[in-house]
């Protein structure tokens, strides 16, 4: 079995891979479609105080679709039909209007992805090194300074900003700061 790439509205993601899934089990077609996957990650993030986990789409608006192909080397008719009519598929990626099945080494990426453990939960934060940032909350509100650490597990941010006129470390959590 292959792996080829299905374009789907935005959004639509998961609705698609279940009306798939609905329709390759209704029409028997269990032999010849695999897996169908939308790759996403846990992530964290950080507002106003509060942590909050949600998923993300490695990939959005892309379905993937592990099938089985013809001894031609072709898609069978009936898949092909099934999954071209299945509302809010738009088309196969490939060149010439021909859908190409994803290469091995893109094929072992995405599946790695997709199967990443989900207590690799990264925060995701707006902030990197070096950003020139500004204190909105706490005792230093108002004191400009510079991301110097982002530390993920504590949910905080290290900076540097000048106190009496000497650079001073200060660790504060992402919501209490804002780039400038």
């Amino acid at each position: 079995m292959q792996f080829f790439v299905l374009r789907v509205a935005s959004n639509k993601e998961d609705q698609v891979r279940e009306k798939l899934a609905r329709k390759v089990k209704i029409e028997g077609l269990e032999e010849q479609v695999g897996r169908i996957l939308v790759p996403t990650e846990r992530v964290r993030t950080m507002k106003g105080g509060v942590r909050r986990e949600s998923d993300r789409k490695l990939y959005p608006g892309y379905v993937f679709v592990e099938l089985e192909l013809d001894k031609d080397g072709r898609i069978p008719e009936k898949v092909w039909f099934m999954i071209k009519e299945t509302d809010g598929v738009g088309d196969f990626i490939g060149s010439n209007g021909k859908p190409s099945a994803m290469t091995p080494r893109d094929q072992s990426k995405m599946l790695e992805e997709a199967e990443r453990p989900e207590e690799e939960a990264s925060l995701k934060t707006e902030y990197k090194k070096d950003d020139k940032i500004k204190v909105t909350n706490g005792a230093f509100i108002n004191f400009e300074g510079h991301v110097d650490e982002i530390i993920p597990d504590k949910g905080m941010v290290r900076i540097i900003t000048t106190i009496f006129g000497r650079p001073t470390p200060l660790e504060l959590e992402y919501w209490q700061i804002e780039k400038m």
